[in-house]
This record gives C-alpha cells, structure tokens and sequence, in this order.
C-alpha cells in the first residue's frame, strides 16, 4: 500500500510537470466547457467515444500551455534529471515540512485526491496504486502530488484508458483552484532554473572546445657511482621537487575531427644525467623547462578521410608516438601523468630518433579491426627557409609501422624509421652517449632502425609487453663508418592491482648499446642492465600517486661504473 511516506517522494515526480500547468481561470473555463458537453452526451459508444476524447482535451488544456516550454527547458532525460536534483535546494527556501502542515488526512483535498487515485490509478510506481496516508503534508509537497496525478490522468485519456466523471472533473477544477498558488510558485522555481540554464550556456567557454588539465608534481633523488669510468667518485645529489603542467585545449569542427593545442609550464625538471653522466637516469616527465613560463607546446589537427583513414597534422613538438601505438599501454607514460618512471621503460627509444620537435604529417589506416598501418614524416626545423633546413632539407624521422591482433588479446608491431641528422645525434636520449652520438658531434648520419613489439594480454589482472630494437647508423659526409645499436626491454604489468583502476608495473632491459662500430674507441664495451618497479594508485577520479624506483646496473654500459639507484614519487592531478 501507498503510506504518506512514499507520497512524499511524489515531490521529486511532480516537479519537472508542474510547468504544463495553466493559470487557475484558463482552467475554469476548459473545465466547464468539457464538463457541459460531457453531460450533453448519452450513454452509447459513440457518445463514450466523444466524452472520452472530450475530457481528455479538458485535462491536456491543464497541462499544454506550458507543455511546450518544459520540451525546450529539458531537451533529454540528462537536463530533466538535472532540475529534479535542483530541487530540494530550492524548496528548503521555504518554510519546513514541520512548521507548514497545511494538508491533514481529514481535510477534503486530501480525501479527493485520494479518491481519484483510487479510482484511477493516476499516481503509479505503487503495486496497488492507492493513496494512504496518516500524517500532514505541506501544500507545497500535496500540490506536487497533484499535478502528478494529472499527468496520469491526461496519458490515460489520450490512450482511451479512462473516463471522467463530471464531478470528477470539477473535482479537479476545484483542487486546481486551491492550490493555485503553490502551483505557480513551484513553475516560478522551475522557470529560474530554465534561466539559470540558459545563463550557464551562455557563459561556457565554447560550445566545441572543451578544457582538460594535467600536472604532475614529482619528488625525486638518486645515489650511486657517477658513470664517468672512475670508480671512487660519487654522484652528489639531493632530492628535489618539481612539477608539469600541462592545458590541452580539444576542439571538434565537425564531431570526428580534433584540433589539440596544448600548453605548456614547468620548472626546472630534474635531467639527472647531469649529475650522473648518463642519459640512463633521465625520468619519464622530463619534458623541458620553462622556468614556470606558460608556452605552446603541442600543436596538432586530425581529422578523418572515408571511414578507414586517419590524417595528423602537426604545426610543432611532434614525436612519433603522438599517432602510432607503441603496444606498450600500462608503461607508456605521455609526459610522466602514468605509468612508467624512465624515459627508456616509457617505450622503444627508436620512436624517439630524430629529435623531431617540429612538425610533420602522419596517417593511420585501419586495414579491418586487426590490421593497421602507421606512417609519418617529422622534421625538425620544418619552418625555417634556409639551407640545411626546411620540411626536407635537414634533420628528419619518417616511419612505417605495420600492427596487427591475430588473437583478440594479442597484438604485434614491426617498425621501421628512417632518420637524417645533420649533427650527428640520434637523440633518443636513452642508453649511453655513444648510442646517440656514433661518430661524435657535427658528423652528420643516416639510421634505418627496426623495431619488432609484442603485447600479450595474459587475462584481465595481467599482460605482458616488449621489444627488441636495432640501429644501422651510417655516415653521411662521404667518409667511411656505420655503427649498430641495439636495446631490448620486457615489462609485466598488473592491472586493477588492490583497486580498481590501479597498475602495478615490473620492467627489465638494456637501454641503446652500440654493439659494433668501425671507430673502434665509441663502441661500448660493458652491459649495463635497467630494472624498474612503480604502482599507480587513484586516490580519486582526478588524483594519483605513481612511487617508482629504478636501478641501473654498469651505467654507460661501462664495467667500471657501479650501480645507480633512483627514487621517485609523482602526485598527478587530472581534470
């Protein structure tokens, strides 16, 4: 059965319809009207019939006026929802339930309504569609019953599914009448919000940009032997703390295009190969410093051509990873905001060669949901007109990559890159300083460098990633000399590891070696070893915590260096 208690919920139904309400004298007159052609009727079926359509139109002119504008105020079941929560804010303005006991069980309004929920089942949501109570209800809270019940009442007879009364009717006209103004005070409330609404539109950003925040604070240090060859010297550090912050701003023009603009601020992010001589220690969120100045750091448009065609264009900061998949998901850290605490577990370093911080242009190709095809070319100094530089003319990246699932949980990817740098550097900034420079500085090269990757999704709580990548550098000032470099790396990461949304990650590779080089004396002897743990805890939606370590084992793949240790703890804010 009903109880007044679950009358009171009728609050939160009669609400979003009070708008539909017309004033208390159009009212009467529709009343009267329906009510004098309902009784001119007689009482055979086509009469039901016109009694029926009758009444009907007298209840829709209850609630039509304003039936319009409630389309207009709630679009979709989103904006209704929306002004139901509103709701009990709004209310608590006025009196409370216990000072406003206006409506007792023994008072007429309550028993007529009662009675025509009753008869006519106009309130629903109840088994039994009675309507019982046995405590006071303010007017506010009986008037939304009522105009619940009229909605009920009005679907009804638009489907044929009841008949009123006449003195039904002028039931209705009379409760209409009493609490006309509890009625119009809920529709005035109503109406605020539908301005307030409109008022917010009006003052959002953009109707096709929307804005979305990354920063990353970091806490980090290292000891260990400094990777110079002498074995007594120590690295001199101390911890450090220090920040990125990121503003993507992401427009669509037509809903499947995206313009990326991001910018950029940091402080001095700690690049750790300065006090320890090797590109080994750098970290994940080493991204460049600004010296807290906001700059453009990322300039990017893609847009769809067919429905298997991607195109990426990039106007500066482009890097290939931006549109191909490294198939390294749980590691792959974009900027330090996850997953992996070094620049090398990050992904294969190949993708990095180039140093293409300029623009460039890209397109992916999906083939069927199985097989795809990446390909891009970056240049470094695309905008600049001079010899030696340009979108061809000097230092550039092109790659192709072919990608393919032939299990639902298994995934490959075959790389190639090809690489001009017009001073000699790889800038993978990865792996000892011979694997970026081969030759030594201002020599220019060629690199065709290969990347084979697997990642293997074990089950939900598990996957396995990895690679194996090779260099062939070769000079390109018509002297003699070719270089190879290889780095390898497997990682095993543990999703939904204690929490939902956690990552648990364990890392192990070699970072870049050059393994063979005809100038003898850059060719690396050792085999230094990289070992790394991390867990992405979300404190919140918006909030996590990233601890990470890192080991380094023969830094600079030197034999004479000792370890090197690395700690560090990112907070990261997204939103």
């Amino acid at each position: 059965m009903l109880t007044i208690w679950n009358f009171v919920g009728l609050l939160s139904l009669g609400i979003p319809g009070v708008v539909r309400l017309v004033s208390t004298s159009a009212i009467a007159t529709e009343v009267q009207e329906r009510s004098a052609l309902a009784l001119a009727q007689d009482s055979g079926t086509a009469a039901k019939h016109t009694e029926g359509f009758a009444q009907s139109q007298a209840v829709e002119t209850l609630l039509s006026d304003t039936a319009s504008k409630l389309a207009e105020t709630t679009p979709d079941d989103e904006r209704e929802n929306a002004l139901i929560e509103e709701q009990p804010e709004a209310i608590s303005q006025f009196t409370s339930v216990s000072q406003l006991s206006d409506v007792q069980p023994t008072d007429w309004a309550f028993q007529a309504l009662q009675a025509l929920v009753e008869r006519y089942g106009c309130i629903t949501g109840y088994p039994d569609s009675t309507y019982q109570g046995n405590r006071v209800l303010t007017r506010y809270e009986f008037a939304a019953g009522l105009n619940a019940c009229l909605r009920g009442l009005n679907e009804q007879l638009e489907n044929r599914l009841a008949q009123l009364s006449s003195e039904d009717i002028a039931t209705l006209k009379r409760l209409q009448d009493e609490f006309a103004t509890e009625l119009a005070t809920l529709r005035e409330r109503v109406e605020n919000l539908e301005f307030r609404t409109v008022e917010l539109e009006a003052r959002q950003f953009s109707p096709t940009t929307r804005l979305s925040t990354s920063i990353v604070f970091a806490a980090s240090d290292l000891s260990g032997d400094t990777a110079d060859g002498n074995p007594d010297t120590r690295i001199d550090s101390n911890l450090t703390l220090n920040h990125r912050t990121r503003f993507n701003f992401i427009t669509s023009f037509t809903g499947k295009d995206r313009l990326l603009v991001r910018l950029q601020a940091s402080d001095r992010v700690p690049n750790f190969n300065g006090v320890s001589d090797t590109n080994m220690t750098r970290l994940s969120f080493e991204v460049g410093n600004t010296n807290n100045s906001l700059r453009a750091n990322l300039l990017e448009y893609r847009f769809p051509v067919g429905e298997k065609l991607t195109i990426y264009l990039y106007g500066n900061a482009a890097s290939h990873h931006y549109y191909t998949t490294v198939l390294n998901p749980y590691f792959a850290s974009f900027g330090g905001a996850k997953g992996s605490p070094s620049r090398f577990g990050d992904r294969n370093p190949i993708y990095r060669i180039g140093n293409t911080t300029g623009a460039g242009a890209a397109a992916v190709y999906r083939f069927n949901e199985a097989l795809r095809l990446d390909v891009g070319y970056l240049a470094q100094n695309a905008e600049i007109t001079t010899s030696g530089s340009g979108l061809f003319g000097g230092t550039y990246s092109a790659l192709a990559q072919l990608s393919f699932k032939p299990l639902s949980n298994l995934e490959l990817g075959l790389t190639y890159i090809r690489n001009y740098s017009a001073d000699g550097n790889l800038t993978h900034r990865t792996g000892s300083n011979f694997s970026n420079i081969p030759f030594g500085n201002d020599i220019p090269l060629l690199s065709n460098s290969y990347g084979v990757a697997a990642l293997w999704r074990v089950n939900p709580k598990l996957a396995l990633s990895g690679w194996f990548g090779y260099i062939d550098a070769r000079r390109a000032d018509g002297i003699e000399g070719q270089a190879d470099i290889i780095n390898y790396a497997v990682n095993l990461a543990f999703p939904d590891l204690l929490k939902t949304g956690a990552v648990g990650g364990l890392g192990f590779g070699m970072p870049p070696k050059v393994i063979d080089n005809v100038v003898a004396y850059r060719e690396d002897t050792g085999t230094g070893l990289h070992f790394e743990a991390f867990y992405e805890y979300p404190l919140t939606d918006n909030i996590k915590v990233i601890p990470g370590i890192i080991y380094l084992t023969n830094p600079e793949h030197n034999n004479t260096n000792s370890n090197i240790f690395i700690g560090t703890v990112r907070t990261v804010f997204n939103f």
